[in-house]
C-alpha cells in the first residue's frame, strides 16, 4: 500500500504538472476510499519511512503533492478491517478448508438467524483469532527467510474461505435496504469458498500491508483526521458489501472543516441493474465539486 500512495502520487503530479489541470479530486469508490484518505494524510503529514515488514520505504521522501478535496463514495475503512469482518472463522486448517468448527460456520446450517448477541461475539472474536494466527506464520516465515540470507525474500500463500460476515445472512445486523443471504459478489456462500474472494492470494510483505489490522497503514480512521481538505461521504444505503458503520465512523472522524454526507437511497455497492442511482451519484459529486469551485 505504500508503493500504491506513491504510483498515486505520480498520477497527481501528472495531472497537475503535465495535463495542466489546476485542481485534482480523490474520489475513492469502495477499496479506493481508504487508499484515497491515506494518500491525502501522507501528502499533507508524511511520516512513513518502512514498510510493516520494516524494508525501507520512504514517503516522507517521495513526492505526494496533496488533492483538494477528497470525496469516499460507498467505501470501507480499509482492506484489513474488511477482512477482520468477513474472514470465516470456522476455519481449522489454513491448508484444508473442509476442516471446519460447524458451530462457528454460518453456512453449515447449525445457527440460524437472526444471531444472538453472544453469537457475534464469539463469531467476531474467532475472527480476530484467525487473522492474528495467520499474521503469526507470516512474520514467522519472513524471520526464517532473513536468518537463511539467501537470496529467497517471499512466499505465495492462498488464504480460504474469506466471505463470512454475519451480515451477509443477517439484515438485522447494522440494518439497511440490502437483501438477505446476498453480497456484492452474489450468493455469499458460494463467494465465500470461492476462487476469488477477499484476500484469496496473498504474499508476506502484501499481507503485513494490506490485509493485518495489527500491521496496516492504509487505515482510513487513522488517515482522515489528519486531512484537511473539503470531505464528501457518500453512503449508498442498500450497499451489498460496505456496512453502513464504515462511511458513518470515517465522517465522524475527519478533520476537516468542510465535510458533507449524503445517502443514497436503495443505492447497492455497485450499482448493479441501477442506472437510475448511478446517474444519481454522479449528479451528487458533480454538484459538490461545482459549489466548491473544483
Amino acid at each position: 500500500m505504500e508503493k500504491v500512495a506513491a504510483d498515486l502520487g505520480a498520477y497527481v503530479s501528472y495531472a497537475r504538472n503535465q495535463l495542466g489541470y489546476g485542481k485534482v479530486v480523490l474520489c475513492g469508490w469502495s477499496g479506493g476510499g481508504s487508499l484515497a484518505t491515506f494518500y491525502q494524510s501522507q501528502a499533507e503529514h508524511p511520516t512513513i519511512t518502512q514498510t510493516p515488514a520494516g524494508d525501507p520505504y520512504d514517503l516522507t521522501a517521495v513526492n505526494l503533492p496533496p488533492a483538494d478535496a477528497l470525496m469516499f463514495v460507498a467505501a470501507h475503512i480499509g482492506r484489513a478491517h474488511t477482512l477482520s469482518e468477513w474472514i470465516d472463522p470456522s476455519v481449522l486448517d489454513e491448508l484444508d478448508p473442509d476442516r471446519r468448527n460447524p458451530e462457528l460456520d454460518l453456512y453449515s446450517g447449525a445457527v440460524s438467524t437472526p444471531y444472538t448477541a453472544e453469537f457475534i461475539n464469539k463469531f467476531r472474536a474467532a475472527q480476530s483469532a484467525r487473522i492474528r494466527s495467520i499474521t503469526d506464520r507470516v512474520l514467522e516465515r519472513l524471520s526464517d527467510l532473513e536468518r537463511r540470507g539467501t537470496a529467497e525474500m517471499e512466499r505465495a500463500f492462498i488464504t480460504h474461505r474469506t466471505m463470512a460476515d454475519p451480515r451477509f445472512l443477517d439484515p438485522s445486523l447494522e440494518p439497511n435496504g440490502r437483501k438477505a443471504n446476498w453480497c456484492y459478489m452474489g450468493n455469499p456462500e458460494t463467494a465465500n469458498s470461492g476462487p476469488v474472494g477477499l484476500a484469496r492470494f496473498s504474499m508476506l510483505r502484501a499481507w503485513l500491508s494490506q490485509w493485518s489490522p495489527d500491521h496496516t497503514n492504509a487505515d482510513a480512521l487513522k488517515a482522515i483526521p489528519a486531512t484537511s481538505v473539503p470531505l464528501l461521504v457518500v453512503e449508498n444505503e442498500a450497499d451489498d458489501a460496505v456496512p453502513p458503520s464504515h462511511p458513518q465512523k470515517v465522517f465522524e472522524a475527519a478533520g476537516a472543516k468542510d465535510k458533507q454526507y449524503v445517502k443514497i437511497d436503495g443505492a447497492t455497492h455497485y450499482y448493479r441493474d441501477q442506472p437510475e442511482h448511478e446517474a444519481q451519484a454522479v449528479s451528487i459529486l458533480d454538484t459538490w465539486m461545482k459549489d466548491r469551485n473544483l
